[in-house]
């Protein structure tokens, strides 16, 4: 029975863990969000005429931050961030039962 209790609250450790985690990857992304948006428009505000606003320059904080953000991604959410297997199992599934319900057998 203790041993049952000990494994429990690894699990729990490593689940509180996990969402601290998660936290700290959004509060990077609304950072990220905020900061380039004043950066970005802040340049945009202070061009000279004639002078260009699409250039390197420009963005490049948001290039290589974002570069950063991607790694942190990464990092929380494991390599399939997008299209995970859950995602694969859930989708096999709903095209599975699509097709029973629309055979005309």
């Amino acid at each position: 029975m203790e041993n049952l209790n000990e494994i429990e609250k690894r699990k729990f450790e490593r689940a509180q863990k996990h969402v601290k985690a998660i936290a700290g990857y959004y509060k990077h992304l609304i950072s990220y969000v905020l900061v380039n948006l004043f950066l970005i428009s802040l340049n945009y505000f202070k061009l000279e005429p004639g002078e260009e606003f699409f250039k390197f320059s420009t963005f490049s904080v948001a290039f290589f931050w974002g570069i950063g953000l991607a790694f942190h991604t990464v990092s929380v959410f494991g390599k399939n961030v997008f299209l995970g297997q859950e995602w694969e199992e859930k989708k096999i599934n709903e095209l599975m039962n699509k097709k029973q319900h629309n055979k005309w057998e």
